[in-house]
């Protein structure tokens, strides 16, 4: 049920050693950080050190002030800052879109959570219309810095209304920027980047990214919209992985680089403003592009990612470019059926592998149980 649209490697470091291992390469060392964190404490961490800096910062949403806390990611706010700061909302999204918008336009930074992506699309008029076009409107003397903070992915079955990954919504839209990070440390830096940007951003965040851990400064820091990163370098194939998806890849290099094959994985980390350019460099060095995206292929990130690739290096050098995402079908609840429906690290090393050596070679790797702990670890 995975969508492959058209006929590589990736690394990442080891969970255990701390050490970035390159497959096909001596250990290069890694960023040490002081301290590590988990994807959920590092959003946490965002959270309360912008709204300790800056008191126009409130965070609100549906179950932010719950026990659960949004996995965690909440845990413990509206003890330090007080329920006029942190508060839970009603299930009514475009209401309190609309509120949003309006406590930003009078000059509040608000942080609005949404558990899941899919029910975003009920706010969407206000998203689309209003605050993406706020700036242009009133010629720009009034902006928005709203940040809208979206879970998607799956897990322990979901189904078709709480599944769906539609960034791509966004991406189409001016005035609107969305962030995807895979990793803790861009986990904060992207956030602490949105809540000071002065225009709305949407923080794409995967249920399954909550799992990783990874080095995280203290301090606070930003990390800014338009800059993509080489997670790990490659000569063969070029696989761009879309959040979550990003890990996956990682773990998928180690598979390719037990046939020999030296792919180059970047994280885009921003989907809008989005960096083609590093994007660009590497499939012109490799000529194979593969693009892995948490969301249906037709009309995504992986679809403009491609296009826009294609538009740049057609005619510079002869060129394969595939995306791999959902296949056209709505997102399932059997574990056994998400199996085959989302894809993983075999998969793409399935496909990427296909991609270079032109033809379908029928490889689909043995699971490795030591690549379950892949993480990226910088150096950053």
């Amino acid at each position: 049920m995975l969508q492959l649209t058209t006929p590589t490697r990736t690394d990442e470091c080891e969970k255990a050693s701390g050490v970035c291992q390159h497959p096909g390469k001596s250990d290069a060392p890694a960023l040490l950080a002081e301290r590590t964190l988990s994807y959920v404490e590092a959003i946490r961490e965002a959270t309360a050190q912008e709204m300790a800096r800056d008191a126009s910062v409130v965070l609100f949403g549906l179950d932010v002030d719950d026990p659960k806390a949004i996995q965690g990611t909440t845990k413990g706010l509206v003890e330090r800052f007080g329920p006029e700061r942190v508060f839970g909302t009603p299930l009514s999204e475009d209401a309190m879109t609309g509120a949003a918008i309006g406590m930003a336009l009078a000059g509040l930074r608000p942080i609005h959570v949404h558990i899941r992506m899919d029910f975003l699309l009920l706010a969407i008029n206000q998203l689309v219309n209003v605050a993406a076009k706020t700036r242009y409107m009133y010629g720009g003397r009034a902006s928005v810095p709203l940040v809208v903070r979206a879970m998607i992915g799956k897990s322990w079955g979901q189904g078709a209304q709480h599944s769906q990954g539609l960034h791509s919504y966004f991406m189409h839209v001016p005035g609107i920027k969305v962030a995807a990070p895979s990793t803790p440390h861009d986990a904060k830096g992207c956030l602490i980047a949105a809540i000071r940007d002065d225009d709305p951003v949407l923080f794409v965040d995967h249920r399954m990214c909550h799992f990783q851990t990874g080095p995280v400064p203290e301090a606070a820091y930003e990390v800014l919209p338009g800059k993509a990163r080489i997670t790990v370098p490659g000569d063969d194939i070029t696989i761009v992985g879309i959040s979550y998806m990003q890990t996956e890849c990682l773990r998928a290099a180690h598979y390719l680089s037990d046939v020999g094959v030296r792919a180059e994985v970047i994280d885009p980390i921003w989907l809008a403003p989005l960096d083609i350019d590093t994007i660009c460099d590497s499939v012109e060095r490799t000529g194979r592009l593969l693009v892995v995206d948490t969301a249906w292929t037709n009309c995504g990130a992986s679809a403009e990612i491609v296009a826009r690739v294609a538009e740049r290096l057609s005619g510079l050098r002869d060129l394969r470019l595939a995306r791999f995402g959902f296949a056209p079908t709505t997102c399932p609840t059997s574990p056994t059926l998400e199996e085959m429906f989302y894809p993983n690290a075999r998969t793409v090393a399935t496909q990427a592998r296909d991609l270079v050596e032109g033809r379908a070679m029928g490889w689909i790797p043995l699971e490795r149980p030591d690549l379950k702990s892949i993480e990226f670890k910088g150096p950053f």
